[in-house]
């Protein structure tokens, strides 16, 4: 019996949830998402809350009780608040700047890095080297974030830190190497 998936969903009255056939549809002041969701589940909606039910005894089937209750209160989450991700980078000479809708990364290669808009996604600047990333749709807003950190993982510089990494983040730096 998933804990997860027993818990009840709340939304404002801004926000209209529908289900058809295998979809969930969650519509709100910033914007409207789409699920699909198993036959096996029931999605009891109301009084401005939801309800996962599951309808079956099938272990496979059991297992994304708690899936399904995350993806639609990740959903209802994003149409009414939405998401922002910050990111900073750490470098010498290293710098974001807006290209149009997309982004242009100066990132210690030879060459510049571009990243191309995406729609449902915005992308702030705060100076040259924070960056924020804000959509409704938590899966793509968390994709697009981890795909620019691969670019330059600060992660993966041990000595110095230099490279892109979440706002807020502890790096741990090695000790270089002592001299007698």
């Amino acid at each position: 019996m998933s804990r997860k998936g027993n818990k009840s969903i709340s939304f404002s009255d801004k926000v209209e949830v529908t289900r058809s056939g295998d979809t969930v549809l969650v519509k709100g002041p910033k914007g409207e998402l789409t699920t699909v969701v198993s036959k096996d589940f029931e999605i009891k909606i109301e009084d401005n809350s939801i309800q996962v039910i599951n309808l079956s005894k099938d272990r496979n089937v059991r297992s994304y009780h708690g899936l399904y209750q995350s993806l639609i209160a990740n959903m209802v989450e994003g149409v009414s608040n939405g998401y922002k991700i910050e990111l900073e980078l750490f470098g010498v000479g290293y710098r974001v700047a807006k290209q149009g809708a997309g982004l242009n990364f100066s990132l210690g290669y030879s060459h510049p890095v571009t990243i191309d808009s995406v729609e449902g996604i915005t992308f702030d600047l705060e100076g040259q080297t924070n960056l924020s990333i804000s959509g409704i749709d938590k899966r793509l807003v968390g994709e697009i974030a981890a795909n620019i950190i691969k670019l330059r993982d600060a992660r993966k510089d041990p000595y110095k830190g230099k490279g892109i990494k979440y706002k807020g983040a502890v790096l741990r730096k090695k000790a270089g190497k002592k001299v007698k």
